[in-house]
């Protein structure tokens, strides 16, 4: 499907998700816009300068305080916007800044948006997000076909920067890393359901494949390394890296094995072969997105040790004591 290119360059306001896989997941959808002509100016936390840097986007970090928000989104001189996060506040201060975002429907934010998207169920995350995206784009003649909204990519697109394609070589350097890897990531934040996100058989996996020869990697984030030392010891840790830095790493494994999470995503956003395992959650919503991602998991129970190193061996060749 070809676009007609309307934006002719317009600033569009873009409100980006709060938490790294989303954002990920968000990729093409911000591919979209940028193909229809737009501007996207991406408003998001901290972590997304690092994450995005080597895409060429406008990015604002978001400020702490509705008046500082509104502030600085007035001065970002966009006429409309498209907001991913469902939260009223996201609605509102975007309204105080007069800006026309469409966005779903939701905790009592509808009147103050200009476009309502309606949700679809069954959809994983990624094309959530494309359709929300499709949905602002197709709100004008912009297509030369309307019948049906864009097709999800393959993949998600995110690329490093030179600078960290770099620094990710000289990171695995410094740690003595010369040959074949496995990245783990063992630590994931919140809970489903009130069930925790995190396997509890990383260290059991861990010493099946440190006994098997391959060297462990991990890239700890901040305040994460005692924890990531507790879980898998024999991984040379590879701490203080930036998003972009720490997927240009995953994109460089020969495996990178993580709970849902933020850096499953990541690896998947550049098409590293990646496991998610999903012991709650819904991995037809949330699994990792790409050619060379997988999921070992039906998100109700957690999956046995063996069952992920038996993944491991006849899915991506990577040998593992058994």
């Amino acid at each position: 499907m070809s676009v007609a290119v309307v934006g002719s360059g317009e600033r569009l306001f873009v409100r980006l998700p709060n938490w790294v896989g989303d954002v990920c997941m968000a990729l093409p959808a911000l591919d979209l816009l940028r193909r229809a002509g737009f501007h996207p100016v991406l408003v998001g936390k901290g972590f997304v300068p690092g994450l995005v840097e080597g895409l060429g986007f406008e990015v604002v970090t978001l400020p702490k305080g509705t008046v500082a928000q509104v502030r600085r989104f007035h001065g970002l001189r966009c006429r409309r916007g498209l907001l991913f996060p469902n939260s009223w506040s996201s609605a509102f201060t975007a309204r105080l800044a007069g800006i026309a975002c469409w966005g779903h429907a939701g905790d009592g934010r509808s009147l103050l948006l200009d476009g309502v998207v309606p949700r679809r169920r069954g959809l994983h995350e990624v094309e959530t997000f494309l359709r929300l995206a499709w949905h602002l784009v197709g709100d004008e003649p912009v297509w030369t076909t309307r019948e049906r909204w864009p097709r999800p990519p393959r993949h998600l697109g995110l690329r490093p920067s030179p600078r960290q394609e770099a620094l990710a070589e000289e990171a695995l350097a410094i740690a003595g890393v010369d040959g074949p890897f496995v990245v783990i990531a063992p630590l994931a934040v919140g809970t489903i359901g009130g069930r925790s996100k995190v396997w509890p058989h990383f260290a059991d996996l861990a010493a099946r494949l440190s006994a098997a020869g391959h060297d462990l990697v991990a890239c700890p984030g901040p305040g994460e390394d005692a924890a990531m030392a507790a879980v898998i010891p024999q991984a040379r840790r590879l701490a203080g890296l930036d998003l972009g830095t720490y997927a240009a790493v995953c994109a460089r494994a020969q495996a990178v094995i993580a709970n849902d999470s933020g850096p499953m995503h990541l690896a998947a956003a550049v098409d590293a072969p990646v496991v998610g395992i999903f012991g709650n959650g819904d991995p037809g919503r949330t699994g990792p997105w790409g050619p060379r991602a997988s999921v070992v998991g039906n998100g109700q129970d957690w999956p046995e040790v063996v069952t992920v190193a038996d993944h491991l061996v006849s899915r991506m060749g990577v040998a593992c004591v058994c």
